[in-house]
């Protein structure tokens, strides 16, 4: 768990070319609320965009959503981008429209769970308050 003194500092990035972000906004909002300092990157980040952003923010949590299925390649691809920085014990996180058979995939990859429409902001910040690691 993450020292109490600091708030869980949270990246959430668009990935692709996904336009949409109602849902990021809400997470983005709704993690606030529950103390969390969250920082939102916007629409179409490249992979690179977010590793760096990751990295010059110093975040515990980087939340990566897609609703345009790209997500098999480039929250992989994220993942891959912050272990070259160093920054393994950053939480991944995946959200958006992503079916079930591509969640096992994700995972082995390093995205740690994957939250989809419906998802309660509650569930996931317990989560991610009970996996992130502390600095």
């Amino acid at each position: 768990m993450k020292s109490k003194n600091k708030p869980i500092k949270v990246l959430i990035a668009k990935t692709g070319l996904d336009g949409h972000n109602r849902g990021a906004k809400m997470l983005t909002l709704g993690l606030r609320d529950e103390g969390m300092e969250v920082i939102y990157t916007g629409i179409r980040q490249t992979p690179e965009d977010i590793a760096e952003i990751a990295l010059q923010e110093d975040v515990d949590v980087v939340g990566l959503s897609s609703l345009c299925g790209s997500h098999q390649y480039t929250f992989p691809k994220v993942v891959e981008l912050l272990k070259a920085k160093g920054m393994n014990d950053v939480l991944v996180l995946g959200g958006g429209v992503i079916q079930d058979a591509d969640k096992p995939f994700l995972k082995e990859k390093g995205i740690k769970e994957v939250f989809g429409p419906g998802s309660r902001i509650k569930d996931i910040s317990k989560f991610i308050k009970e996996n992130v690691k502390t600095h």
